[in-house]
């Protein structure tokens, strides 16, 4: 499968990747819906964890909130994978144009990629709810409770909870990207979160690569269906 991939990447002129949360899987943070996901985690009765990573519960239950938040999805030493490490050297090559990311993690920008467009936010940027003022992700590890400004509101992460809108421009920016590439390479994402998972249907180019470790409503649609860990299937196939 590695030099089927191989051969897609060196005959396309403009790659587009498009990932999830199995991207960083292999980087030690847990994705959602596996049988290991965060989503299988017992959390009692009463709330799951769709209801604490909403607006509703971040207005309501805010120290509830960032207790689960802090424990489950910050995770500071985690490292860019080979899957990350490929697409940034591909990238550097002339190849890719673009990472559109589901991800919170920031892991593409720390293994060198630029254009970088993340449809759910990031850790990495925090941001009072009041004033505006920016805070790094360790404001929010170091806080006890509730993550205070200067000016006594709470700081809120820069991520989309469900409830909330994505960001138009990074929705528009990622529409012209799939639009105008003529291969997309989809990788560990299931691809049943909307509208982020819609997004797909901008591309029209000639090469459709699908790596994932199950079925996704794209596979009738693509040239090459991949099973192998994203890491070992881009990592091998980018020279």
């Amino acid at each position: 499968m590695s030099e089927q991939l191989a051969e897609v990447i060196a005959s396309a002129r403009r790659i587009v990747f498009f990932g999830g949360a199995g991207v960083s899987t292999e980087s030690g943070i847990p994705d959602f819906r596996s049988g290991k996901g965060l989503y299988q985690r017992w959390l009692g009765p009463y709330f799951s964890p769709e209801d604490i990573l909403s607006h509703h519960f971040f207005t309501n239950h805010t120290a509830e909130f960032f207790d689960y938040y802090r424990k489950n999805l910050l995770h500071p030493q985690a490292k860019p994978n080979p899957a990350h490490l490929a697409l940034a050297k591909l990238e550097a090559q002339g190849k890719l144009s673009a990472v559109i990311t589901q991800n919170i993690d920031g892991l593409h920008q720390a293994a060198g990629s630029q254009r970088v467009l993340e449809l759910h936010g990031s850790v990495l940027r925090n941001r009072c709810v009041r004033c505006g003022t920016s805070y790094p992700m360790e404001r929010i590890l170091e806080a006890e409770g509730i993550p205070r400004c200067e000016c006594g509101a709470t700081v809120k992460p820069d991520v989309v909870l469900y409830g909330e809108s994505l960001n138009q421009q990074v929705l528009d920016e990622a529409v012209a990207e799939l639009a105008a590439a003529d291969t997309l390479i989809v990788g560990g994402t299931s691809l049943v979160v909307q509208p982020a998972a819609g997004l797909t249907r901008a591309f029209t180019g000639e090469h459709l690569v699908l790596i994932n470790s199950s079925r996704t409503a794209l596979d009738s649609h693509a040239e090459l269906v991949i099973r192998e860990p994203i890491g070992q299937a881009l990592g091998s196939a980018v020279s």
